[in-house]
């Protein structure tokens, strides 16, 4: 359930000159509305390291405050569905407790040595004792504890001293450098449905554009059109937001694909409509295509996407997924991926081995001790930030990531757009190995035959797109008096393209979602066969058609480039035709369609069924029942 909670609040004169903060936590997910309509920022309640539960009303309150009216869109489910653990079906009697609201005042001296604190823990917690820089930030730490005196705030000024000193050691010249990026990985669908995934990116992307306004050098990237497209559709005010962002370089699209697909089951036509449909979007709305292919999550990398990807206007890739393998480790970090035709894109896989980094010491040594290519190249890609509806990278996120960007004991750490790392790793890399052919991914099993209702109508939706835009082409070329069906051809698409995300498609979504993508497809489907139908009318219209039960033949059209026999079944045509077998349960009329060249028309009636073989099946001797056809 959604509820609203109308909060009218004014900040006493006490907090003049100060910044304040509304304390709101509903335990669940919950949006900051403004009292004429336009959303603010995300939160995230509960008491998880991702929680989020504070929204700055003003930098610097003034003496006379008036009231202010702010409206709160409390989503009654985790930030991982309703289940009551991370993975599982959705509890309909779970239920959550708003907290008290406050309006509080944060102490930012306080605050700052709390930073510099979690910092020199996290860098103790990582080094070994042989480090010297391990027995100095202890010395720090103790140093700290000493001259804190809880009774006398000033002694706060002294710690700040103390700790500064340690991190003005800064790192070498030599050090590995990190590109850090701030991201909030959503699914598309997964323990949640489609409609709840529209609104954990505007809680989410909202609160970003709050913070890329704090903090100057900091920079977030985003991907998959679709969300995007759902933005432009239902927060108008938001996305506008978000494109003065991109203007400024600041909020990065990037992947260049209508939502983060897999990559295993839809065909290759599928894969190169992800890019049109993606590229497209960006480069309509955005004015520019994406160079980096980004797929962190997926079950594994088709042979076939190197040269899809560049023939979309891409150079690199980025996943991590690989680093999951719960067989064979993948050997390599950085590399050239090369596909089945021999393209090959630059592939990276950020040895922190994931996309949904907490800006800790730990992770960024990880990133130096587990590069598996640090001889070639000295640099590495880091993802931070709370996915999945967490709204992104925090505030602590990004004042732990100021302490570290240049501390001796840590790589190097700058905020950058992923186009700067490629760029640059492909400039002055040093003999790169290869790797050619699919990268498969060895932990997520059951993609082929999970939900296999949905695979059929994926593939069906497939096939019968081809069929539209092929025979509709042809209807035009020959000038006959169609109209080719552009955009629902392309809205369709989308749907399909939708349905393809990677926890989809290869089944391991919620009841709910199949739901959803049951009543996707049977909108592609009514739909396409519509326009089928207009086409095949429009072609051949005037060629002696005649309603069904007048027919003494029909007229078969092979879509595929090869010959095709096939038996075909006709509803209505079972009278007058003479045929030999007729299906059951709709009297349709069966009739074999024989050698129908690839591309070509032929005129089938009963009389191609005299050299058919037909199906038999009887019982052997030892009672078995067998089925026999020509083959």
């Amino acid at each position: 359930t959604t509820h609203w909670v109308r909060v009218t609040l004014q900040i006493p004169s006490e907090f003049a000159g100060k910044e304040v903060r509304l304390l709101f936590n509903p335990g669940c997910e919950s949006m900051v509305w403004s009292a004429d309509g336009q959303p603010l920022q995300g939160l995230t309640g509960g008491s998880g390291s991702d929680r989020r539960h504070e929204f700055i009303l003003t930098s610097k309150a003034g003496s006379k405050e008036a009231k202010r009216v702010l409206y709160l869109e409390v989503a009654c489910n985790g930030m991982f569905g309703l289940g009551n653990y991370l993975i599982g079906p959705p509890d309909p009697n779970r239920h959550f407790t708003l907290e008290p609201v406050e309006l509080i005042v944060k102490r930012p001296k306080a605050w700052a040595l709390y930073h510099d604190m979690t910092v020199l823990q996290q860098i103790l917690d990582e080094l070994s004792k042989e480090s010297p820089r391990w027995w100095q930030a202890l010395s720090t730490a103790d140093k700290v504890m000493t001259a804190y005196d809880a009774a006398d705030e000033s002694s706060v000024d002294d710690c700040l001293e103390i700790t500064r000193e340690f991190f003005k050691a800064k790192t070498g010249d030599a050090a590995h450098q990190v590109y850090a990026i701030g991201n909030c990985h959503i699914d598309t669908a997964w323990l949640w449905p489609y409609d709840e995934t529209k609104r954990k990116i505007a809680r989410s992307w909202s609160t970003q554009l709050g913070l890329l306004e704090r903090y100057p050098d900091y920079m977030f990237a985003a991907s998959q059109a679709q969300q995007f497209e759902w933005l432009k559709e239902l927060y108008p005010g938001l996305f506008a937001r978000v494109k003065e962002q991109i203007k400024q370089g600041r909020f990065i699209p990037i992947g260049g694909t209508w939502v983060e697909m897999d990559c295993n089951i839809p065909s290759g036509e599928s894969l190169v409509r992800q890019f049109v449909l993606g590229q497209g979007f960006f480069e309509e709305n955005f004015g520019e295509r994406c160079k980096v292919f980004w797929l962190p999550d997926t079950f594994g990398y088709s042979s076939q996407l190197p040269q899809i990807v560049r023939l979309a206007g891409a150079e690199y890739f980025f996943t991590q997924k690989l680093s999951w393998n719960n067989i064979n480790k993948f050997p390599h970090t950085t590399f050239r991926w090369v596909g089945l035709d021999g393209s090959d894109v630059l592939c990276h896989m950020c040895p922190a081995e994931t996309y949904t980094a907490e800006a800790k010491a730990s992770q960024l040594i990880s990133s130096v001790k587990k590069h598996k290519d640090i001889g070639y190249t000295n640099e590495s890609l880091y993802l931070y930030g709370f996915g999945d509806g967490g709204g992104g990278p925090s505030e602590e996120m990004l004042e732990r990531m100021a302490r570290m960007r240049d501390v001796d004991a840590l790589p190097k750490v700058k905020h950058a757009h992923p186009n700067e790392f490629y760029d640059h790793v492909d400039k002055n890399r040093k003999d790169l190995v290869t790797w050619n052919g699919e990268l498969y991914f060895e932990l997520h099993r059951g993609t082929y035959t999970s939900q296999a209702k949905t695979k059929k109508q994926n593939r069906q939706s497939e096939y019968i797109l081809r069929d539209v835009e092929m025979l509709s082409t042809i209807a035009r070329g020959l000038g006959k008096d169609l109209e080719y069906p552009a955009a629902e051809i392309t809205r369709l698409w989308k749907l399909v393209c939708l349905n393809q995300f990677h926890d989809v498609i290869p089944g391991s979504s919620i009841e709910m979602v199949y739901k959803d993508s049951d009543a996707i497809y049977a909108d592609v489907l009514s739909s396409a066969r519509d326009m089928k139908e207009k086409a095949v009318v429009a072609l051949f219209g005037d060629s002696g058609v005649c309603a069904a039960e007048e027919a003494t033949g029909m007229l078969v059209f092979n879509s595929t480039s090869w010959p095709r026999t096939d038996v075909i079944a006709v509803p209505g045509m079972s009278q007058g035709l003479g045929v030999n077998q007729v299906r059951k349960q709709d009297q349709a009329a069966l009739m074999v369609a024989a050698a129908v060249p690839g591309g070509g028309v032929q005129v089938v009636s009963s009389a191609n069924d005299a050299d058919a073989v037909p199906v038999s099946a009887y019982r052997d001797s030892n009672g078995l029942v067998v089925l026999e056809n020509l083959y």
